[in-house]
């Protein structure tokens, strides 16, 4: 019988130091710190940023958005999109290689694994090595460490949905929820599993982007080639000897490009959909050719278009600014601006008019023809709200109700008013009125409504 099935060999990455290696790092802090710091900020008296489900309410600083602003939510996947889509046709895969979350937690992890295992040469002994008692306490420390971070991570991404101070004395009470408790664990076991085992694998066999990733690419996209005329054919040698006497080119044939990669691939063997793009075995090959005494440069950041004609990188950059960058930067810059104006036009005033369906339109005292509407009025502000409502639309037509109504911060509350108009003032029918809700506070908010007024024969 045949197998099918070929496991796949496990990837031990070499540490490497460089100017990619660094660049990385600083975007793992930056995320991370902007991860778990957020939920910790207040503002005015409460988290800055909190996704209230229960309440359907989110706070993000001074913003309070409802679940009637999901076109903002739509705007903002949108503008992401289009920014995916641009800095992968100008960069490659800048996202991939430098600000995913599984490539962050995956290099997270990895510092982890160093830390008490050593560096790729003494994993791999580990790993080959038989049942130990040293084997097993490194191997119990690296996984209680990374189960610490990946519950702490759940923890913080609960954090976002529930006011992060009072889940924290939750945790400490034992006492936290059904739901909280399986979220927590349910992104730590996927943080864990991911950054922990599935690494490569994520990227290789579970991310779209790396399937799709062709279609962005062009020959003057910028990504990491190796310099095959200059490489090949390749070879090991001494220090001391002459690559042209012995016929071959600058790659010593180390392999440490291989060795540096996360996905565990030769970058020599050409673009590959597996290549994330974290410039690793640039760093690597640069120490290498210093070592050796060779220029910098075999593995770079360059196109296609400018390895195989000999472009500077003052060339590609023009080049880089073709009609496909230019129009995906117009559209983006459109759409980002007008999702930001309308976000400061916002109005922080909703209401909604809803018709009483138990009595259409009725007769009351003095032969005056009246209309039962319920209007749902919500302050998308921060502070309480008064609003004076008045009704336009007929002759005579006048609010017979209170039509006054105190709404408590970021709170929804109706109000019932009794709409009349004087006898024979209009025709029979149905008829458009305006309803106008106006705060009477210093911030001025007003919005108009309509609404049918309905006249019997």
């Amino acid at each position: 019988m045949v197998s099918l099935y070929a496991s796949s060999k496990k990837i031990y990455p070499r540490a490497v130091k460089g100017l990619f290696s660094n660049w990385r790092w600083i975007t793992v802090w930056i995320t991370q710190i902007v991860f778990y710091g957020l939920p910790w900020l207040e503002w005015n008296a409460r988290q800055a940023v909190l996704f209230d489900l229960e309440a359907r309410r989110f706070f993000i600083f001074g913003l309070v958005l409802y679940p009637q602003d999901f076109i903002y939510l739509t705007g903002l996947l949108v503008i992401s999109a289009l920014a995916l889509f641009l800095f992968t046709a100008v960069a490659g895969r800048l996202w991939c290689g430098y600000a995913c979350p599984q490539t962050v937690y995956t290099e997270i992890f990895l510092w982890i694994e160093k830390k008490v295992e050593g560096d790729r040469s003494a994993r791999m002994r580990l790993d080959n090595a038989p049942f130990s008692a040293q084997k097993v306490g490194k191997k119990w420390l690296k996984h209680a460490l990374w189960i610490l971070f990946a519950l702490w991570t759940g923890f913080t991404f609960v954090g976002y949905f529930t006011p992060i101070r009072e889940l924290a004395a939750l945790s400490l009470a034992a006492s936290l929820g059904p739901w909280q408790i399986f979220w927590v664990f349910f992104y730590g076991f996927a943080t864990y599993g991911n950054a922990g085992f599935m690494r490569e694998q994520v990227c290789k066999y579970m991310c779209p982007y790396a399937r799709f990733q062709s279609a962005m690419f062009d020959k003057d996209t910028m990504i990491v080639t190796y310099d095959e005329k200059r490489g090949e054919p390749r070879g090991p040698r001494s220090k001391k000897a002459d690559p042209k006497a012995l016929n071959l080119g600058s790659c010593v044939d180390c392999t440490l490009c291989v060795q540096v990669c996360p996905t565990g691939i030769d970058i020599r063997n050409g673009l590959q959909y597996e290549c994330i793009g974290c410039g690793a075995c640039i760093d690597v090959c640069d120490d290498v050719m210093a070592k050796v005494g060779y220029p910098k440069g075999l593995i770079k950041y360059s196109t296609q278009n400018g390895v195989a004609n000999g472009w500077t990188t003052a060339q590609m950059i023009k080049r880089g600014l073709r009609p496909r960058v230019l129009v995906y930067t117009a559209i983006l810059m459109a759409i980002t601006t007008a999702v930001m104006v309308s976000l400061y036009l916002r109005t922080p005033l909703k209401v909604d008019v809803i018709r009483d369906r138990g009595a259409l339109a009725r007769m009351v005292e003095q032969g005056r023809i009246e209309n039962v509407f319920r209007l749902q009025v919500m302050n998308a502000t921060e502070s309480p709200q008064t609003y004076t409502i008045s009704v336009s639309g007929l002759p005579g037509i006048a609010i017979a109700s209170d039509a006054e109504i105190t709404v408590l911060p970021t709170e929804v509350r109706s109000a019932v008013l009794r709409v009349q108009i004087p006898p024979n003032s209009s025709e029979t029918g149905s008829h458009t009125i305006h309803f106008d809700i106006r705060s009477t506070g210093e911030d001025v908010a007003q919005v108009s409504e309509k609404a049918a007024f309905l006249v019997p024969r």
